[in-house]
């Protein structure tokens, strides 16, 4: 989506209102902007997830800006001031990598990994096939790796989803394209003890029953350590599929594909990740269909190894929101939270949902927050992620004070169904 064109006129008046709505009142809606990029050297277009450290830190990626214009990682930490942002590294666009959608994963000592769509050192895709990439921390500054390039070939190519750790320090993550059929792969990065990488492709993608073009979504483990994760397109009905990745005794690995999306009145399309609950049933958003065509939340589930799909809710396309891209997270309560891209009041900018588990097994959807546009958040493409304290956090692609994108902090708690 390309940026549009605000006077500081409308942004000042805007900035008045949305001070005055965002003073919680007790019991009031809490969402408020913690930080708005500028749209140089400090990053814009923030379409990324965000992560947490155990002192509050929050880390993220833009796919624009920076000191070349190509993406940065970016931290938010607290002073006695409010949020401060640093930028950890700009991405130069040559061969450590440039676009770097979704936002990084850390590991147990506080170094940061992600992917880049675009550079690297692959020949077969003009500007670059891609990278993983690794940030280490040496006292205050932050040096980047390129721990693998991809080529174009049947390693995949522009990976734009997030990285995940096994309990052995793996890491695993999907491609949308490139692979042996041009439909993505699955792959696995395993360190050795000199600090070097090896490649694998363990799955890649045909477009028939196994699906096609690997999600956005970081792929989740369960406790034996299988790989779960949502193709976009492909399976039997063309309309994504979300699949299980078992690691057999002989250490290869096969794909199970657990549901086969059908279509409106069906989700369709998944674009966003997966999420487990207590009894490991799964979660996600898809950005088309459902009951309006708008895009929907569903569960799969399994029983007695028998997995079994159900719509919890169809967007209508009006206050509810549209179009989801996000994860959903959960609170102690059970309730599900997320975003979508598009849909709310007014400027059609994407809200804050949640839903409500009923006792008759329905769940009941509201709305938890609405975004109005510049100077607030505008367009929400990822999830909500929280801190040790309870709060939640995200990021929006556009709005804030130059409309190049926001941080902001969300505490579910005190959630109204309208605002």
């Amino acid at each position: 989506m390309k940026h549009r064109e605000i006077s500081w006129v409308v942004i000042k008046a805007c900035l008045f209102f949305l001070l005055v709505a965002s003073v919680a009142a007790p019991g009031s809606a809490s969402t408020r902007i913690i930080y708005s990029f500028r749209g140089d050297t400090d990053g814009e277009y923030v379409d990324s997830d965000l992560v947490t450290d155990k002192a509050g830190n929050i880390y993220g990626t833009s796919v624009q800006g920076g000191d070349f214009g190509s993406g940065t990682v970016f931290e938010l930490s607290t002073s006695k001031n409010g949020w401060v942002h640093r930028v950890l590294y700009s991405f130069t666009g040559g061969t450590d990598g440039a676009e770097p959608y979704k936002g990084v994963t850390l590991d147990a000592q506080g170094n940061l990994y992600g992917t880049a769509v675009t550079g690297g050192s692959g020949l077969g895709c003009e500007g670059g096939c891609g990278v993983v990439y690794k940030l280490t921390k040496s006292n205050t500054s932050w040096k980047q790796q390129v721990i693998y390039a991809f080529t174009g070939g049947d390693d995949g190519s522009g990976p734009g989803s997030g990285v995940t750790f096994d309990k052995n320090g793996n890491l695993y993550g999907m491609t949308p394209t490139g692979g042996t059929y041009g439909l993505g792969v699955v792959y696995q990065l395993k360190p050795d003890l000199s600090g070097n990488w090896k490649f694998n492709v363990l799955h890649t993608f045909t477009g028939g029953a196994d699906g096609g073009s690997g999600s956005a979504g970081r792929l989740i483990l369960d406790k034996v350590g299988n790989l779960y994760g949502v193709a976009t397109t492909g399976g039997l009905n063309g309309n994504g599929v979300v699949f299980r990745l078992v690691n057999a005794a002989s250490g290869t690995w096969f794909l199970q594909t657990l549901y086969a999306f059908k279509g409106q009145p069906d989700a369709g399309f998944p674009y966003g990740g997966l999420m487990f609950d207590s009894q490991e049933n799964l979660y996600g958003t898809t950005y088309y269909d459902g009951e309006n065509g708008l895009g929907a939340v569903y569960e799969v589930s399994s029983n007695h190894g028998v997995w079994s799909e159900r719509v919890l809710y169809s967007f209508k396309g009006g206050s509810d929101g549209s179009s989801p891209l996000s994860n959903l997270v959960t609170d102690d309560a059970g309730n599900l939270y997320g975003t979508t891209s598009e849909g709310g009041a007014g400027c059609s900018c994407g809200v804050i949902f949640k839903l409500t588990p009923g006792t008759d097994g329905n769940w009941m959807e509201s709305v938890a927050y609405r975004f109005r546009g510049a100077p607030d958040g505008a367009f929400v493409y990822n999830g909500l992620v929280p801190n040790v304290a309870g709060n939640f956090y995200g990021a929006t692609v556009h709005g804030g004070l130059t409309n190049d994108g926001t941080i902001y902090e969300f505490h579910p708690i005190n959630s109204l169904q309208e605002h």
